[in-house]
Order: C-alpha cells, then sequence, then structure tokens
C-alpha cells in the first residue's frame, strides 16, 4: 500500500481545536512517520498474541492502537510484526508500550509510534486480550472506529476524518 498524503498533526488541531492531542510520550519507530486512518483497539498486558493476530488480517488502512498498559517489562511488537502490518495494509500502530527491533522497523514502511524499546519479547498466553473497546492513555481517549492523525509532532484522535475539510 503506497504512502497515503502526509496530513500534518498541527494543521488538523489548529482546525479542530476540540480534536483531542495525546501527551508527548510516543517515539516513532517505523520506517513511515507521518500516518493516519481509522482506529482499530486492542487492550493486551506482556503478551502480543493477539497483536499479531490482527496484523495477520486485512488492515485496510487502519490503525492498530495497542493499549499494553505501559508495562516496562518486554516488547509487544518488533520486526516480525512490523512486516505482518506492512504485508496486511495496516497504516500504523500506536502502541501503549515497547517495542523492539527498532532497527528492523525503521526501514518497513509502516508507521509505529511507541514509549520506548525493550529487548525482551513477550509470554504467550499469559494473559487475555480485549478488542475492539474504548481505550484511555496519553490523555486520549481512543474508540474504535475513530480517526487517529500522527506524525512526528504527535498524535491527534477525531472522531471522524477531518482531512480535505
Amino acid at each position: 500500500m503506497p504512502a497515503p498524503k502526509a496530513i500534518a498533526t498541527t494543521d488538523i488541531s489548529d482546525a479542530h481545536p476540540d480534536a483531542q492531542v495525546a501527551e508527548p510520550v510516543f517515539n516513532d519507530f517505523g520506517g513511515r512517520f507521518s500516518f493516519h486512518g481509522p482506529i482499530k483497539t486492542l487492550k493486551v498486558f506482556e503478551d502480543n498474541a493477539q497483536v499479531r493476530a490482527l496484523l495477520e488480517t486485512p488492515g485496510k488502512g487502519q490503525v492498530l492502537v495497542v493499549d499494553g498498559g505501559g508495562s516496562p517489562r518486554c516488547a509487544l511488537v518488533g520486526g516480525n510484526l512490523g512486516v505482518l502490518g506492512v504485508k496486511n495494509g495496516w497504516a500504523g500502530i500506536v502502541v501503549y508500550g515497547y517495542v523492539r527491533d527498532s532497527e528492523e522497523l525503521s526501514e518497513q514502511d509502516i508507521g509505529i509510534k511507541a514509549l520506548g524499546t525493550h529487548p525482551r519479547k513477550s509470554e504467550k498466553g499469559l494473559h487475555s486480550a480485549v478488542a475492539d473497546k474504548v481505550l484511555e492513555f496519553g490523555g486520549v481517549r481512543f474508540k474504535p472506529g475513530a480517526y487517529l492523525y500522527a506524525d512526528v509532532d504527535g498524535i491527534v484522535v477525531t472522531d471522524q476524518p477531518v482531512h480535505g475539510k
């Protein structure tokens, strides 16, 4: 999937002052710094099996928002999952948690934002996951189907797409 036209979060924020803006705690790890799309949510804890399962499905330009509880004990996304995201047409991944294989991720045509890096992989089968629920972290409510815009300046969330308006 070719990279969509870059849309500046600063422009979205200026034009839509009611839009939610995430706290500046996320760093860029993917090869695509600007990305946007409808939100798909997933809540996990130190177990990325369901992250993989979702990234194996057609992304259709969505942004997967993963609430990992901010756990600093392992990574939830790595190079192999980045490859799946690109292959299956996901626009990006936002992780309230950590990633690994950051050099690999930086070469992949997908947007990835996370708190930081961690070398340890997650365990499989330890915890359950919940998809398609409203998530709250970073000062933002991420609702499934809402729209997420991200670039090097941050993350902005609106109820509906606002670009081109």
